[in-house]
C-alpha cells in the first residue's frame, strides 16, 4: 500500500505539471524504464490534458530501449541500463521520435535493494528542443527511499514530475532547479536512501 502523502503529493505535481504546461504551451513526452508507464498514467488523470501529454515509451527491458528507442547496446554494456548516460540518451531520443512535443523526461531507477551498491536510486533526464537541435539538461539522481517497492516507483514517478515542473519553471541557461539535485545525486552516492 502507497504511503497516503506521497499518493497526494504526487497527483499534486502532476496537476501542477499539466497546469505548467497549459501556461506555457509546451508538449511533453515521457520515456519510463523504472516507473513503466506510471509518470505518464498519472499525468494523464488530469482532465484536458490530451492537449498537452504526447504520449509515453515504457521500455523496461533493455531490448526495447534499443528496439524502441534506439539505444546503443554498447552504451548499455558500458554503463548498465540504469545510469545517467541511458538515461540522457533515452530522452534524447524519445523527443527526436516525437514530432509534436516540445521537450522530454526519461526515467530510470533501481526499485529493489541490492541492485546497485549506491542503493535504490532513480536518473531522470530532461531533453529540449533548440531550433533544429535537441539539447539534454544536467541528468538528476536521486535516492529512494520508501519502504517497499511500491512506495519506490511513486516517489520515483514524483521526482520525474517535479523536475518537469522544474524545467518550465527555470528554463535552460538557468543553472539551477527548485531542488538542488545535484547536492541530492552526491548525497544518494554517498549515502544510499538519504533523499
Amino acid at each position: 500500500m502507497i504511503k497516503e502523502s506521497l499518493f497526494k503529493k504526487t497527483r499534486q505535481l502532476a496537476r501542477q505539471l499539466a497546469g505548467q504546461l497549459e501556461q506555457d504551451g509546451q508538449q511533453i513526452v515521457f520515456a519510463e524504464s523504472c516507473t513503466a508507464g506510471l509518470v505518464s498514467g498519472i499525468l494523464a488523470q488530469v482532465p484536458g490534458i490530451s492537449k498537452w501529454l504526447c504520449g509515453s515509451s515504457v521500455t523496461y527491458m533493455e531490448d526495447l530501449k534499443t528496439g524502441w528507442l534506439g539505444i546503443d547496446p554498447d552504451l548499455i554494456a558500458r554503463h548498465t541500463a540504469v545510469s545517467s548516460e541511458v538515461t540522457e540518451a533515452m530522452a534524447r531520443s524519445v523527443l527526436e521520435r516525437s514530432e509534436a512535443a516540445d521537450f522530454a523526461v526519461a526515467i530510470t531507477g533501481h526499485l529493489e535493494a541490492g541492485m546497485s551498491e549506491q542503493g535504490c536510486l532513480a536518473y531522470v533526464a530532461v531533453s529540449y528542443r533548440q531550433g533544429e537541435t535537441v539539447c539534454v539538461r544536467p541528468v538528476v539522481c536521486s535516492a529512494l527511499v520508501g519502504k517497499n517497492r511500491i512506495d519506490r516507483q511513486w516517489q520515483a514517478a514524483s521526482i520525474a514530475l517535479h523536475v518537469a515542473v522544474d524545467h518550465l519553471k527555470f528554463p535552460p541557461g538557468k543553472t539551477s532547479y527548485s531542488v538542488d539535485w545535484l547536492q541530492v545525486c552526491q548525497a544518494a552516492k554517498k549515502y544510499p536512501g538519504s533523499w
